[in-house]
């Protein structure tokens, strides 16, 4: 117990230091450098005078954050921009200075909502100095900057602690740097919503220990690299919305451990490679709008244990809806519109336990749907069919409040119909015929009072003719 208080009592006086600051006081350097570096960002206003007794004392700043060193504090974390309740926010003449690179303990760096261009002046980020960091710095981000310009630097390729680099959504252009190969030990690469051009590099086939990459949202060109399957222990990888070509490299089925998959929006062709089929940890796969031009059944679906999300949407798909589709038990969400798909849709979608949504529309599926009343109250208008021209629906479901827009009623049953309303008619004509028919036979009062006309003639001709003759 007393060993304990002991250490509490070390722990309170290095962590907290005393009034006077001379127990766990800053470098001078480092303080000066972290003032210098704040002041290019938010103006030179700022001063820190209010900071007692440094910024990493008792009075602390929101955005910098600091550890405890051989008897001194270091900045490690630094967060520019607008940001929760950062209070380290860019003025309209926002700068990097030097001095931000002798703050060479800094573990994390981040600015968010800082350059805002006003069409008048560009900011860019330094192309120097950031082998200082190559040490110590572990995370490095730029979010929603759009008036950051420039390229990627390579001498990011420096930073060879890095394990996060998120550029998203700035104004970058340029090719993105092969030196990015060179930063091993990252776990996270992304490069969305940017105008980045050019290939993906071959070199990030080096970054082994990459668990997300995403490069969406830009200008990319040119073929997947068959390197890709070496990122074995990717968990997402998006390159959606880019201008990526070619054939997809069978060796995209190497990466075991992905969850997610999203190449949509390019131009992709030349099929599906097998091996998605050896997936069986993917949890969501779009590949909705390229000209892949294949037909769906060449992968055995039900391989895909995990998969929840399925978008295959407006790429040319040819062929009947394989069985192994309606196996995949934790499905939630399939879109095979705006293909060329045939044949009948298989009502055995209504026994996929997790199906929520089904978009079937825009194909030339045939025959009639045979889903259940309750199959189309549960999905809404989250199931569609509309443009298949030779798809139908029973009148009786077509009758329901949840019936799919847009495919017409069975013409067998409108034939039937309209035999029906036939036969009733001829029914009614023979019933009319048969009362005409009866009456014929003497039964009416007309045939009745005749008769007795001839009778009563006969008998008064008779006796006129017996009293002549007598």
């Amino acid at each position: 117990m007393f060993l304990q208080l002991v250490l509490a009592g070390v722990y309170i006086v290095m962590c907290k230091g005393e009034a006077d600051g001379s127990i766990a006081p800053m470098k001078k350097y480092e303080k000066e450098a972290l003032y210098s570096a704040i002041q290019g960002f938010v103006g030179n206003e700022w001063n820190g005078s209010f900071l007692y007794p440094d910024p990493c004392g008792w009075t602390t700043i929101e955005g910098v954050s600091c550890d405890f060193s051989n008897g001194f504090w270091y900045v490690t974390d630094l967060t520019i921009g607008d940001l929760y309740d950062n209070s380290l926010r860019c003025s309209q003449s926002a700068e990097f200075r030097e001095h931000l690179f002798a703050l060479t303990h800094l573990k994390r760096l981040s600015f968010s909502n800082c350059f805002i261009s006003d069409q008048h002046e560009e900011f860019t980020i330094p192309v120097s100095n950031w082998d200082s960091l190559e040490n110590s710095l572990e995370s490095l981000e730029f979010r929603s900057n759009p008036g950051l310009t420039g390229t990627i630097p390579s001498s990011f390729g420096y930073l060879k602690n890095l394990q996060s680099l998120v550029l998203l959504e700035n104004g970058l252009k340029g090719e993105i740097p092969g030196t990015l190969g060179n930063l091993t030990k990252l776990k996270r690469l992304v490069l969305a919503g940017n105008n980045f051009v050019g290939p993906i590099p071959s070199s990030l086939a080096r970054l082994t220990s990459l668990l997300i990459l995403d490069t969406s949202r830009n200008f990319l060109s040119g073929a997947l690299p068959v390197t890709i399957g070496d990122l074995s222990s990717l968990i997402k990888l998006d390159l959606s919305n880019n201008r990526l070509n070619g054939k997809l490299p069978r060796e995209i089925g190497e990466l075991k451990s992905l969850t997610l998959l999203d190449l949509s929006h390019n131009n992709f062709s030349e099929g599906l490679p097998e091996t998605f089929q050896e997936m069986d940890c993917l949890e969501e796969l779009v590949l909705s709008d390229n000209p892949i031009r294949d037909y769906v059944a060449r992968i055995q679906w039900q391989n895909l244990k995990s998969l929840e999300i399925l978008d295959l949407s407006n790429m040319g798909l040819k062929g009947n809806i394989p069985n192994s589709m309606t196996e995949m038990k934790k499905l939630r969400f399939l879109s095979l519109s705006n293909n060329i798909l045939t044949g009948n849709i298989p009502s055995k979608f209504e026994k996929t336990p997790t199906i929520n949504a089904l978009y079937l529309d825009g194909n030339d599926f045939t025959g009639k749907l045979e889903f259940s009343p309750r199959f189309y109250t549960k999905l809404r208008s989250r199931f569609r069919a509309s443009g298949n021209m030779n798809l139908c629906l029973s009148m009786e479901l077509m009758s329901t409040r949840h019936f799919p827009q847009g495919v017409k009623q069975c013409e067998q049953e409108s034939t039937i119909d309209s035999k029906d309303s036939n036969q009733s008619l001829k029914d009614e004509y023979r019933s009319q015929n048969r009362h005409h028919i009866i009456a014929s036979f003497g039964h009416s009062g007309h045939a009745v009072s005749r008769f007795t006309f001839c009778y009563v003639a006969r008998m008064i001709l008779i006796a006129f003719l017996s009293i002549i003759f007598l």
